[in-house]
């Protein structure tokens, strides 16, 4: 049982600040301005769900997978930080009034799943930094063999943690606007939009380091 909790607590803490969803929830907001509360309640509910199953996946098969491929982690880390220091920037030039058209618009079922998984999910909430945090972690867990029911148990209830942070802050994201008021709001956008541009561009450093340092000293 010690086990248990100590292999859970190592794969929280390695993953809840990088996935940061306190951080995202303006984020979220900012994304879905013109979606109705209801709206939003369940894209709360499909981006927690999404990031869980990208979590479990990731730490149980995702060092597999890039194997099977023959991608590299550091690769993932390039092309990922890339793609989140386009998201990052298109937010920080967004213009206020682009955001502000019909707050009670009411989306699909399609259109809610489709716009759940992507940008919402990937790669805003789990994003290639979490996804190659959740591999390391994976890797580190011999496996996880069903021998080693603590590493395994733990990839479960890691995510299952991180998945229930993530549907509060973005569930309770409108009241913490209405909150802050539109003003503090925008500011707090702008940013958490700089720190995702910030978070896109270590991403890619990370990943392009370990490449130059493999291509210099083989």
């Amino acid at each position: 049982m010690n086990e248990l909790v100590r292999t859970s607590l190592v794969t929280i803490g390695a993953l809840f600040p990088i996935v940061n969803p306190l951080g995202n929830a303006p984020i979220f907001l900012s994304l879905t301005r013109g979606v109705s509360s209801a709206d939003r309640h369940v894209l709360a509910r499909k981006i927690a769900l999404n990031g869980f199953v990208l979590l479990v996946m990731s730490i149980v098969v995702g060092t597999h997978i890039l194997n099977f491929f023959g991608i590299s982690l550091p690769v993932v880390q390039v092309g990922g930080g890339l793609v989140v220091i386009a998201s990052g920037w298109n937010l920080l030039r967004a213009e206020d009034h682009d955001a502000d058209d019909a707050a009670t618009a009411t989306l699909r079922p399609p259109d809610l799943s489709q716009r759940a998984f992507y940008p919402l999910t990937l790669p805003l909430t789990v994003g290639p930094g979490s996804i190659s945090v959740a591999i390391a972690v994976g890797a580190n867990w011999a496996g996880l063999r069903l021998t080693n029911w603590p590493a395994a148990s733990s990839a479960l209830i890691g995510p299952a943690v991180i998945a229930v942070a993530i549907y509060l802050s973005y569930r309770f994201a409108d009241a913490i606007a209405r909150l802050l008021g539109a003003t503090a709001m925008n500011a707090l956008i702008r940013l958490s939009s700089f720190i995702l541009l910030c978070i896109g561009v270590q991403i890619f450093w990370n990943g392009f380091s370990a490449l130059l340092r493999a291509a210099l000293l083989p």
